[in-house]
């Protein structure tokens, strides 16, 4: 076995029909489905066959000029995400073009479902929301990641981690998902990718859970990979040919940074251990793609109700007037960051090569 001959070995997950039929009924468990009974049986035929034949993406058109290979079949989803991806990165590179800030609510909390009150990460977020709003030239877009947990047929799926096997195979944008054989639709992804490319400045507020980010920001963020050096071609590997990704790294890879020179600012906040480490994680996942922060007020940690009841940590951020105050004086520095970037102060050592680009 060469060295870049890829691994197999793990055990198969196929389905036999029975187990097959029993999931995909589960989407049909109310009874007021019953009388659609014939119907909701031939679909799931239909599905199984899908299945069966790993349909991944059933409708495609041949890639056209542009792409290494014009003869081959992409998914028609995966070009409208590209297109969209382009025409952000229109709109980011117009001198032009308002300022844009990305503002991203990490909490999966929301009124609207089981925890029945909002998130202090929303609060927070409104904060920072009403400094961008109130600043000539600049245009906020808002990210609320609870609509995860509170919006019908709203995912982020998890990475795959194709990189790991090169990342060659890890499509800009990613071209994982949709996989309508495997029910892996409804990927909320490709809306966000545009949103991050066409960001001047991008500004995270999200709590610490367990010490770590909150699993809808962290998913997203594994979703980012492809963002830092992925192959912008699906044609150059036919799809997912791990071997001719793999070959594709080894001939050298350029590891394109699609994000690069964006600024950021980070709020965490939690109740009582993380938060430190959840500032810093974040700073090194963002510094990593080389997105700039944007200076040392803009990358907030802090507590909230340190070690108080649950029931009343509202009311203590109600109290907690400096904490809003940071907040706003993140937003502030964020601004101050986006306008040097875009009047092209970059950071010292942005010009240097890397060599370790991995």
């Amino acid at each position: 076995m060469s060295d870049a001959e890829p691994r197999k070995g793990m055990p198969a997950v196929d389905l036999d029909h029975d187990t097959f039929r029993k999931r995909f009924l589960s989407h049909f468990y109310d009874p007021a489905f019953g009388p659609l009974a014939p119907e909701i049986d031939r679909a799931t035929e239909i599905a199984w066959q899908a299945y069966k034949e790993s349909r991944k993406a059933p409708r495609t058109r041949k890639a056209g000029p542009g792409f290494t290979d014009p003869d081959y079949d992409l998914s028609v989803e995966w070009i409208a995400a590209r297109d969209a991806i382009e025409a952000a990165a229109r709109m980011h590179a117009d001198p032009e073009a308002p300022s844009r800030v990305l503002l991203i609510n990490g909490s999966p909390r929301s009124e609207h479902t089981c925890p029945g009150e909002m998130s202090k990460s929303y609060r927070l977020m409104e904060t920072a929301l009403t400094i961008f709003r109130q600043t000539p030239g600049f245009i906020c877009d808002v990210l609320d990641l609870s609509h995860t947990t509170a919006e019908y047929g709203r995912h982020i799926h998890p990475c795959k981690a194709c990189f790991s096997t090169s990342p060659a195979l890890c499509h800009w944008p990613c071209s994982c998902y949709p996989n309508h054989a495997l029910d892996q639709v409804n990927d909320w992804m490709n809306e966000i990718y545009p949103m991050w490319v066409a960001a001047h400045g991008i500004l995270i507020v999200t709590p610490c859970h367990w010490y770590h980010a909150p699993t809808a920001l962290k998913a997203m963020m594994d979703r980012l990979v492809c963002a830092d050096g992925g192959n912008p071609d699906p044609t150059t590997t036919h799809g997912k040919n791990a071997a001719k990704a793999k070959q594709l790294e080894l001939d050298g890879w350029s590891y394109p940074r699609h994000l690069a020179g964006r600024v950021f600012a980070i709020v965490a906040h939690g109740d009582s251990a993380g938060v430190e480490s959840l500032r810093r994680a974040l700073t090194d996942w963002l510094s990593d793609m080389q997105l700039v922060p944007a200076g040392d007020a803009a990358l907030l940690d802090r507590f909230i109700g340190y070690y108080r009841p649950y029931a009343t940590s509202h009311t203590d951020l109600d109290a907690d007037t400096a904490t809003f105050e940071e907040v706003q004086n993140a937003a502030l520095t964020l601004i101050e960051a986006v306008r040097r970037m875009r009047a092209g102060v970059t950071e010292a050592g942005s010009a240097l090569p890397d060599p370790r680009p991995k």
